[in-house]
């Protein structure tokens, strides 16, 4: 809630009142005695002087009229949000080979669907003006998550995300055309499906050139990203012998992810670290920009009447007393 005052510069003779109270303090009525004597033998009391109320209670009556005169307003802002957005499918590979253990978190050696949760997560919160949702795959493609503004569900459904639970084969055409059929129909400025894979297409019933073209049919841009090490990369098994790391050669079929994206307009990428990951996604979201524009408006309500009333009511008391109990004598 914002306070302010319409006329802040009346706020200033708040200065002013400690010189009207001196000002008005009057001396006092006086008696004519024979002999005070007796009088100065009383010891002198410490007590405040009753009267000195009666100039407490005009100074703060004083105080909250000149505060009522500037008129104080209690405002609530409200804001109105247009966004022309981009709509954004992140479709994820989830098959066994990515249990590589070829990238790094802090140091130490994960597997690259870890990595990739968390860079994909990062690029959800740089974009809290866009809608996204989520596909899995593997041997099958699923949605994990709508299209939705709600980003806090979208990252709950990503940390679900676990290798496997599409099956252990990779269906990039079954991924993109799960993809197209959930945002073919949206009325987004800009519709983009990030596909990130680390193996080449064996399975679906879709292949992935064709699944593009369906893409490219509905104005939807492809994004597709190789994750993996050039070379051989390291998985952690389990024999009778306990566990130990075999190395296997890295088979990315980059051919068919570059034309998927040129397919599409857009680009392939590819990832052979963590950084270099991190950096990918980050040039995605500068390629995709999206605009907003917001509206605040500002609702004041008056205050003045809760400054106004009890000044009027301690002025009232300060003449009841004045007239009454501490009435000066003459």
């Amino acid at each position: 809630m914002n306070i302010r005052f319409v006329e802040p510069l009346l706020v200033a003779l708040l200065f002013v009142v400690p010189l009207a109270l001196w000002l008005s303090r009057g001396k006092g009525g006086r008696i004519a005695y024979s002999s005070i004597r007796q009088l100065q033998q009383v010891a002198k009391s410490r007590n405040l002087h009753p009267r000195l109320l009666l100039l407490l209670l005009r100074g703060l009556a004083l105080c909250l009229m000149i505060l009522a005169l500037a008129r104080p307003q209690a405002g609530k802002s409200y804001s109105e949000r247009n966004s022309e957005g981009v709509d954004i499918m992140l479709a994820m590979d989830t098959s066994g080979s990515m249990q590589a253990l070829d990238f790094k978190l802090e140091g130490k050696p994960v597997d690259r669907l870890s990595v990739v949760k968390k860079v994909v997560s990062e690029f959800i919160e740089k974009r809290p003006n866009d809608r996204m949702g989520l596909v899995v795959f593997g041997e099958e493609s699923f949605i994990q998550c709508p299209i939705t503004w709600n980003h806090g569900l979208l990252q709950n459904f990503l940390k679900e995300v676990a290798i496997g639970m599409a099956g252990d084969a990779t269906a990039i055409g079954s991924a993109i055309g799960v993809s197209v059929n959930r945002m073919k129909d949206l009325k987004a400025k800009s519709r983009v499906i990030i596909l990130l894979t680390d193996g080449r297409s064996n399975a679906g019933r879709i292949s992935p050139q064709k699944a593009a073209e369906l893409a490219k049919t509905f104005g939807i841009k492809i994004y597709t990203i190789g994750i993996g090490t050039n070379g051989k990369a390291p998985f952690l098994v389990e024999d009778m012998f306990g566990p130990r790391y075999v190395y296997q050669e890295v088979d990315i079929d980059e051919d068919t992810l570059k034309e998927i994206a040129k397919l599409t307009d857009g680009l392939y990428f590819r990832a052979t670290d963590t950084d270099k990951l991190g950096e990918i996604y980050g040039e995605i979201d500068k390629l995709e920009t999206s605009e907003v524009t917001l509206k605040e408006y500002t609702e004041y309500e008056e205050l003045y009447h809760w400054l106004l009333l009890p000044g009027l009511l301690l002025l009232l008391l300060e003449i009841v007393l004045a007239h009454t109990l501490l009435r000066k004598i003459p």
